[in-house]
């Protein structure tokens, strides 16, 4: 597919202004009328010698010295979400575990504890599916806890780089 000048031009700003490939997909499609598939504009954009920003780096706060003294290695990571951060959810708390381990079969593994006290171990498959295993069988959590066990478990993935 041949773009015009005017239109290579838009792609190179649209992406000096740090749009995605997936905008600058949904872009082209909207004001150009062209309908291409992702891989479509990847190569557009190798093919036009341009490269796309890279997002902001997260900024993260050193602790003190002395909290990081005290703090003793554990076999997994736990976090802890107060859903006072949410205002349309009344307050409880989720916890999440990492193992340092992944359980067979799976890629990376874990547990999680609900506001009601109950727990479920979880686990990403090679697939990258989801799957939650309740302590016991029928068990659902409360409402609002999974999406604050989702949340939790998207940034935590994000850190290990999955």
């Amino acid at each position: 597919m041949q773009l015009t000048d005017e239109q290579k031009q838009k792609v190179t700003a649209w992406l000096a202004d740090g749009l995605k490939l997936s905008d600058i997909q949904s872009r082209l499609g909207d004001e150009c009328g062209l309908r291409l598939t992702y891989m479509d504009v990847r190569m557009l954009v190798d093919d036009l010698k341009l490269v796309p920003k890279d997002p902001p780096a997260p900024v993260v706060e050193k602790p003190e010295p002395a909290a990081a003294e005290a703090a003793a290695p554990a076999p997994a990571a736990t976090l802890v979400a107060d859903s006072a951060d949410a205002p349309a959810q009344p307050a409880s708390k989720v916890s999440l575990t990492v193992d340092q381990i992944a359980r067979p079969g799976t890629i990376v593994s874990g547990g999680v504890t609900f506001s009601d006290g109950k727990s479920a171990a979880w686990y990403l498959d090679q697939t990258g599916r989801l799957g939650v295993v309740p302590g016991e069988q029928g068990y659902r959590p409360p409402e609002g806890d999974v999406e604050q066990f989702q949340a939790m478990l998207d940034r935590e993935l994000a850190k290990l780089g999955y």
